[in-house]
């Protein structure tokens, strides 16, 4: 049985840790230097930095900050945010990032996956995308989840896997921040057609959240949140702990 992974998602906005609910009314957290030490120290397989108004502004990633992160951490970082091009993986895996998410760049250029993936391997390039419902479709949405590409989500999931991104996040827009539980419909179509390593992001409440994501779908291999990690609400170390108890394989 695969390890379970649990990945704490710090998105920054100005230097600082940011959360909303449905991708919008964003409020202050905290430093992502703070932050990102604290998940390392205490039991998060891996950390998440989205840079997330960079594609909407038309800029680069903020690699100051990135650095700091970096360097204050021991677990793989995954970094993502106005990533448009193989320069832009060039420098953000220079800061320190083990893997780079791309989400808007590939949407504009499909072929950044495949030129990335020759040339830092598939293992480095996630694909990162935000999917919303729309018409009884699930929809791919750009520019921190503002735009509607029209696309559909899980052809164009496929579509990219096979042009060699090693590893997906599923973004659901419709659960993010609400606290009802992940999209298990969304993650479900997804795992359906991709063999690599797929991780839930939007939704999760409470422990109860991960536990019903990892029963109900034995093939998902982690499991993202926010702001139920940032506010205190689940602690790492007693969410691995239930985990555990219903025999769900995890690193403790």
């Amino acid at each position: 049985m695969i390890t379970k992974r649990i990945i704490p998602c710090l998105d920054v906005k100005n230097g600082r840790v940011v959360k909303g609910v449905n991708f919008e009314n964003l409020n202050d957290v905290s430093s992502p230097v703070e932050l990102g030490k604290y998940y390392s120290d205490c039991g998060a397989d891996e950390l998440v930095f989205y840079d997330i108004t960079a594609s909407s502004d038309g800029r680069k990633l903020f690699t100051d900050i990135l650095k700091e992160v970096a360097s204050n951490i021991f677990i793989p970082l995954t970094v993502g945010g106005g990533i448009n091009t193989i320069e832009d993986f060039d420098r953000v895996l220079k800061c320190g990032a083990d893997k780079v998410s791309v989400n808007s760049g590939a949407i504009k250029n499909p072929d950044l996956i495949t030129q990335a993936a020759k040339k830092y391997g598939d293992q480095c390039v996630v694909l990162s995308v935000d999917v919303k419902r729309v018409d009884g479709e699930f929809r791919v949405f750009a520019k921190g989840g503002r735009e509607d590409t029209g696309m559909e989500a899980i052809g164009w999931i496929k579509a990219c896997v096979e042009k060699g991104a090693g590893e997906v996040v599923v973004n659901s827009i419709d659960t993010d921040g609400v606290k009802k539980g992940f999209d298990i419909e969304l993650l479900k179509a997804v795992q359906k057609v991709v063999k690599v390593p797929v991780i839930a992001s939007g939704g999760a409440g409470s422990i109860d959240d991960f536990i019903t994501l990892f029963k109900e779908i034995p093939e998902i291999d982690a499991g993202l949140a926010a702001s139920i990690f940032h506010f205190g609400e689940v602690s790492i170390a007693e969410l691995k702990k239930q985990m555990a108890k219903n025999n769900i394989t995890v690193r403790i």
